[in-house]
């Protein structure tokens, strides 16, 4: 179990590699970029330079900061390290978002101690937010100084607002039912923004965030910030989110019930 000071040392550590990656991302962010497709679990998975080098200065600066880390990213893969500790990465997480010119694109940067992600950060550096969280309470960090993330207080779907990055991510018919039974019961919905909704429920704007076919490096990040926010987050079956998949995010217990209450039984 890694202590204060080292979450300390750590999280401090984690803004330098937002750091890093800023300056590799934000010189190509509506510039026209090249863009690539990968051509993963859907027809377009763009890629693009800023996404591959911004990974590796987050890379170069653990390895030389931290070599006994492991570290675990979209674009570079999986480096394995002698300690339990690793750091999981997506430099940007909406380059959908990124190559349109939209600002709801962010970098992605957990440390993971073996067991669970603990410190979390997504830095959205164009618009200049930075999410955090860590043992102890979530913050998010502006130009205007430093506040206090804290998740709403909606329990009920009917109050909630729903955030989703895009419908076409639910491709089994009984996740695309139960998705669209959630939604007949909100009273709004927001599609597109990726990482930025569940920085949003953190900070109580967003209720409900629900999605599916994540990857690790999507969600390990977002963890610590919604949870030290007071909110809650889970796969459909109530199970341990990390490893990605189909994921419910919820402002609080009893909003998460209700949503699990119709999700669970699509999986």
């Amino acid at each position: 179990m890694l202590s204060p000071a080292e979450i300390d040392d750590l999280t401090a550590f984690a803004h330098r590699l937002a750091d890093a990656a800023a300056e590799v991302t934000l010189p190509h962010f509506r510039s026209g970029i090249a863009v690539d497709n990968k051509r993963g679990d859907f027809k377009f998975d763009p890629v693009t330079a800023a996404d591959r080098d911004a990974e590796a200065a987050i890379r170069a600066l653990i390895n030389a900061e931290y070599p006994s880390h492991g570290i675990y990213g979209e674009e570079h893969g999986r480096e394995k390290g002698s300690s339990e500790n690793y750091w999981v990465i997506d430099p940007i997480d909406g380059t959908r978002s990124f190559i349109a010119g939209v600002p709801l694109w962010g970098t992605l940067i957990a440390l993971n101690d073996g067991t669970k992600p603990v410190v979390g950060m997504m830095d959205q550096p164009y618009i200049g937010e930075r999410f955090i969280g860590r043992p102890g309470g979530s913050e998010l960090v502006t130009r205007f100084g430093r506040s206090t993330l804290k998740t709403s207080a909606c329990t009920t779907l009917e109050d909630a607002i729903l955030g989703n990055t895009d419908p076409a991510m639910f491709r089994i018919d009984a996740e695309k039912a139960a998705f669209r039974e959630v939604s007949q019961k909100i009273k709004l919905r927001r599609f597109g923004g990726d990482c930025y909704f569940y920085a949003l429920l953190a900070a109580g704007t967003i209720d409900l965030v629900i999605e599916s076919s994540l990857q690790p490096y999507d969600i390990q990040a977002m963890i610590p910030i919604i949870e030290n926010a007071g909110g809650v987050v889970t796969s459909w079956t109530g199970a341990d989110p990390q490893m990605g998949g189909n994921v419910v995010a919820a402002a609080t217990p009893e909003l998460h019930a209700a949503a699990l209450a119709i999700l669970k039984p699509a999986t």
